[in-house]
């Protein structure tokens, strides 16, 4: 089944269900309860039986795998909610990427850089505010030299010793990383995108491969870094064997952290007109990958807020326990855009924590200043 077949399922599932009869309905929900039993016992599947999960996705197996998806997450960092403070260093990026807003050949994008003294600034905000995690993301700016990120890195820790710094730059040489590591990084997330080679050709252009993205992805690990891989949810042309495929290498990578969110189009990109991907899939494989490694890192995505009012919310209660509010100048975040319409100047921003800390509040949940580490069980 492909996303769009996943979407209508999601649209209809009540109809659907309602015309299954006496006999079918427990069949198909024995069958579903089964194999996640038997991943919350064994945090593993085969991959035909995660496309299996994916492809017989209802509201009562969504509610199981969240409730036990959060028992796990409450057994391993109780109610807490950690929070990283994102700073977009730039729209800048070398690469044409067919489903990014940032690409280099989209015209209209009002491109920008942030001085290192503005990344600081950014920084000694947040850290007042209680942030003890930033992350720098931005697009393959090649002024962004080892050089410029080893003075910034250094910068940083030396102002702020007690805090983590993420980075999220895109594919750099296995000396670049170790280079970055050495100044102070000390987490890289790198989404994967996609687990299938074709798929990933498909969102990409030629000189962007599968595999050399996973070969980045082994070279930070094994340099020490805590590593962050992730893919779309509902990406152009996907289908359940390809998210069956994401889910198996992220239990085989057994990444610190791993970023999904839903595909949302950018309307100045090739696939501008496709339909979005859905929080409820969304929130369903978030529960998966908790039941999948029960320690990681997962954040409720800044996509998944923008896709629904209530998507954080949503997330956290389906097993996420990592928010990004955004720290960047208010003057560039809209010109950060991925994706349309995302949200910029509401709850998720930083200078509004304190409403963030109340929806957290409202379902049970506490934000607390902290690095956020991995727990290493």
């Amino acid at each position: 089944m492909d996303a769009l077949g996943i979407r209508r399922r999601l649209l209809f599932e009540k109809a659907a269900d309602s015309n299954l009869t006496a006999k079918e309905q427990p069949a198909m929900k024995k069958d579903l309860l089964k194999l996640i039993d038997k991943l919350e016992q064994t945090h593993s599947l085969t991959l035909e039986e995660y496309e299996s999960l994916i492809d017989g996705y209802t509201p009562q197996a969504a509610r199981c795998l969240a409730q036990k998806a959060s028992a796990l997450r409450q057994s391993i960092y109780g109610n807490t909610v950690y929070i990283r403070g994102l700073i977009e260093i730039s729209n800048i990026c070398k690469n044409d990427c067919y489903y990014c807003g940032i690409r280099k050949s989209n015209s209209s994008c009002r491109r920008y850089r942030l001085t290192l003294e503005d990344i600081l600034d950014c920084c000694g905000q947040g850290y007042a505010l209680g942030f003890r995690t930033f992350v720098l993301q931005g697009g393959e700016d090649g002024f962004f030299t080892d050089e410029i990120l080893e003075r910034l890195l250094s910068a940083i820790k030396n102002k702020f010793p007690d805090c983590a710094v993420t980075l999220s730059l895109g594919e750099r040489t296995r000396e670049s990383y170790q280079r970055l590591f050495d100044a102070g990084a000390d987490r890289y997330l790198l989404r994967h995108e996609t687990a299938d080679p074709i798929h990933y050709g498909s969102l990409h252009p030629r000189e962007l491969s599968y595999e050399n993205r996973i070969a980045c992805l082994k070279q930070l690990k094994e340099i020490g870094y805590q590593t962050g891989c992730g893919f779309m949810v509902g990406s152009p042309g996907q289908t359940a064997r390809h998210l069956a495929e994401d889910l198996k290498l992220i239990e085989t990578f057994r990444p610190h952290m791993c970023g999904i969110g839903p595909f949302i189009p950018h309307q100045a990109t090739v696939y501008g007109d496709h339909p979005p991907g859905t929080a409820e899939l969304t929130c369903y494989l978030l529960s998966v990958i908790r039941l999948i490694l029960p320690s990681v890192l997962l954040p409720a995505t800044t996509a998944l807020g923008t896709i629904d009012p209530r998507g954080r919310e949503k997330g956290i209660l389906s097993g996420a326990n990592v928010v990004m509010p955004n720290l960047s100048p208010i003057s560039v975040r809209k010109k950060y855009e991925l994706y349309d319409n995302k949200i910029c100047t509401g709850d998720e921003a930083a200078e509004c924590l304190q409403c963030l800390k109340k929806r957290m509040a409202s379902i049970g949940y506490q934000i607390v200043i902290d690095r956020g580490d991995y727990a290493s069980l």
